[in-house]
This record gives structure tokens, sequence and C-alpha cells, in this order.
């Protein structure tokens, strides 16, 4: 399970391992059909629902609304979820907003940390051009 090994830090995109790369191209893809096909405006849910649609028609193995202990000196005090979880390793977090702030990223940076992972992707549907909405985010030292 993803979430016993240490988290590994990268300084940039180029230091994440390729198959984690390929696996957020293919989610990149899919969430583009998913823009094309229903557009901006929509609420989360939907644009969440339907990219688990396009994920499973493509093969892509995921899980969604994947719980995560949110823990404070050893206890837990609270739970996470995350919006998908691709291949066990790929964060993916759904938004439709006006405009990503900051804590929209540090929301991902975040899960990453408390699952151990180094990727993630945050996708804001609520765009004319879905390449807008598109911020990869890594774990990494700085």
């Amino acid at each position: 399970m993803p979430y016993e090994d240490e988290p590994t830090p990268y300084e940039s995109f180029a230091d994440v391992p390729e198959e984690l790369n390929r696996l957020a191209h293919d989610v990149i893809g899919a969430c583009i059909e998913v823009h094309r096909q229903l557009g901006a405006g929509l609420p989360e849910e939907a644009y969440e629902g339907a990219l688990a649609v396009e994920l499973a028609e493509r093969g892509i193995p995921f899980e969604r609304q994947v719980v995560v202990p949110i823990t404070y000196k050893g206890v837990q005090v609270a739970r996470g979820r995350i919006d998908l979880l691709v291949g066990g390793h790929l964060v993916v977090e759904v938004k439709a907003v006006d405009t990503l702030a900051p804590i929209h990223r540090l929301q991902v940076l975040s899960y990453l940390r408390l699952i151990h992972q180094p990727l993630g992707l945050l996708i804001n549907f609520n765009v004319p051009v879905l390449r807008e909405g598109i911020r990869r985010v890594i774990m990494s030292n700085t």
C-alpha cells in the first residue's frame, strides 16, 4: 500500500519516474476528453464522475474519494478525501472554480505528503481551454 513508503522528494518534474509521468499524461488526456464533452460551468462532482467513467473506459485503474487519515503527534485527528487516486500513486484533485488559488496547490501537496507519493494533478474544469486549468504538483526538496 502506498501509505507505508517514505516520500521521495524531487527537484523537478524531470526527476519524476517515467511511468508516473506517462500515467499523468494519460489522465490529462482523459480530462481533456471530459472537458470537450461537458465544457465549463458544471459542479466538481460532475467532472469527477465523468472522469471516473473516462478512466474506466480507458482501462486506467483508479479509486474515488480515497480516505486519508490525518494524524497529529501520532493521533488521528481527522480524515481527508482525495478525489481520485490513479494507479495507486497519482493524486488527482478536481476543481470547478473561477481561479485556482494557492490553497488548492497546498491541498494537493498535503495529500502527496500524507500518502508518500511524488506527483499530483490539480485540474480546474471551469476554464474555456482545459490546458489553462491543468497544474502538475510535485513533492520537492524546496
